[in-house]
């Protein structure tokens, strides 16, 4: 059974079977939280699941599960500032980070730490939304760390004209370089009257929506309320490296862009714009499907599984943890 003491369980929200997780501290003593789920015999490799903006590890328990059954080992972290990982600013309820860099030094945390001594090889990217940001504009320091990518609604732009998209960058960078990136630039509000299943722009799955729903109330310190000017800056940034096309000619790890139909969240048409330029990249949409993929119904989300699925089995080959190097008795057990 997973330790209470460093994850939220409930009965709306079962865990996988073969859970374990903990700590990681940065060199600036910032604590990120990890889990790690295995499958039962042989493993194909490791998922490293990168979440989106506001989420938590949480949140993934029924994504790892279903990774697990179709032979994958699961790894996923908080990145700093949410979930259980250590807030950036005294204030909790504050998102915040100064650059992008400061999430992909997670990941590199994450990997050297945690991946490469506990995880079978080889290693592939799920990443969502804001994590399909982070992995996309650090690709070429990933191409000798995993074997694919996967990016589910990522966000490389948010819906808008350019007009608008230019005057809120513009706003914020002004907030930013006067010493205000600190400030709560966007106040995010999940669980009050407004938000249902009929108006969210994240998924239409009842059952999944009022879980999610029910963790926001229950375990609200895993969540922010508000973002930054600094971290909408940091954001606005990287997607417009994603728009150079001297960044996008460095881009060669294979990459799937899986794209939500009805996505009012991120702009799709800008993700498959992106995925045409690059020499490794394809898109596929999943029509009607709002912005949180793997939170929707079983009839969008199994098309991302079996994408993801199909798209890494080239590179993850069914084999035991023998093979990686990791000898059943030597695993470490679930956490009591």
């Amino acid at each position: 059974m997973a330790d209470s003491g460093i994850f939220f369980l409930s009965d709306m929200n079962p865990h996988p079977e073969r859970l374990s997780g903990g700590f990681v501290a940065t060199p600036n003593r910032r604590r990120l939280r990890y889990a790690i789920s295995r499958p039962v015999g042989q493993s194909r490799g490791t998922t490293i699941i990168f979440p989106g903006r506001n989420e938590y590890l949480e949140k993934y328990f029924e994504t790892m599960a279903d990774l697990n059954k179709r032979g994958f080992t699961a790894l996923i972290f908080d990145w700093r500032g949410q979930g259980g990982s250590d807030r950036i600013l005294r204030n909790p309820a504050k998102g915040h980070i100064g650059k992008l860099d400061e999430y992909f030094a997670d990941f590199e945390m994450i990997f050297k730490n945690v991946a490469l001594p506990d995880c079978p090889r080889p290693y592939s990217i799920l990443a969502h939304s804001l994590g399909g940001l982070v992995a996309l504009r650090f690709m070429p320091r990933l191409v000798s760390r995993v074997e694919r990518l996967v990016c589910s609604a990522p966000l490389i732009a948010i819906p808008g004209s350019p007009r608008r998209q230019g005057l809120l960058a513009f706003l914020v960078a002004s907030l930013r370089y006067s010493g205000l990136g600190r400030l709560p630039f966007r106040r995010l509000n999940r669980t009050g009257a407004d938000w249902n299943v009929a108006t969210n722009p994240l998924t239409s799955d009842p059952h999944r929506f009022e879980r999610n729903r029910q963790m926001s109330l229950q375990a609200p310190h895993l969540g922010v309320s508000m973002l930054t000017a600094g971290w909408l800056h940091a954001s606005f940034r990287a997607m417009r490296k994603l728009r150079n096309s001297d960044v996008i000619a460095t881009m060669h790890l294979p990459t799937l862009f899986v794209l939500a139909g009805a996505d009012t969240v991120v702009d799709t048409a800008a993700a498959e714009k992106l995925a045409w330029r690059m020499r490794s990249g394809h898109s596929l949409t999943i029509p009607y499907a709002r912005h949180e993929l793997l939170q929707e119904k079983d009839e969008y989300r199994e098309q991302l599984l079996a994408a993801y699925e199909g798209f890494v089995e080239s590179s993850m080959p069914l084999i035991s943890y023998e093979t990686a190097g990791l000898e059943p008795e030597n695993l470490p057990e679930p956490t009591v």
